[in-house]
């Protein structure tokens, strides 16, 4: 499956929680092989890490948030030239150059 939005882009959350539904915030990380992206800000868990000391580090005890994955599925690009929620075609030059298109405005998305 090939994925559409890269790390940088900002999205807009289409579904899940309703505090998160209709969100925009930036792409950490894009994972294509399980089909998921890390927002910034978004899908916040808890985790709980007891004190670990290996190879001479040791981390530290205490209650950790962090932004887990969440499928590609529930977040939608928000275009850089129109600012609406858009899907993205692709489009190849006659150099072999890929870049994405905005299905709305028509805009070019890769600059």
């Amino acid at each position: 499956m090939r994925i559409k939005i890269r790390k940088g882009d900002k999205v807009q959350i289409i579904s899940g929680p309703l505090e998160e539904k209709g969100k925009q915030a930036e792409v950490i990380k894009v994972n294509p092989d399980d089909a998921t992206v890390v927002v910034q800000g978004m899908n916040v868990r808890t985790k709980h890490q007891r004190q670990v000391e290996s190879q001479g580090r040791t981390l530290s005890p205490g209650i950790v948030k962090f932004e887990a994955a969440m499928p590609v599925s529930k977040v939608m690009l928000v275009c850089p030239k129109c600012g609406k929620m858009t899907r993205v075609s692709i489009q190849r030059e006659d150099s072999g150059k890929v870049t994405r298109v905005c299905k709305k405005c028509k805009g070019l998305i890769d600059e």
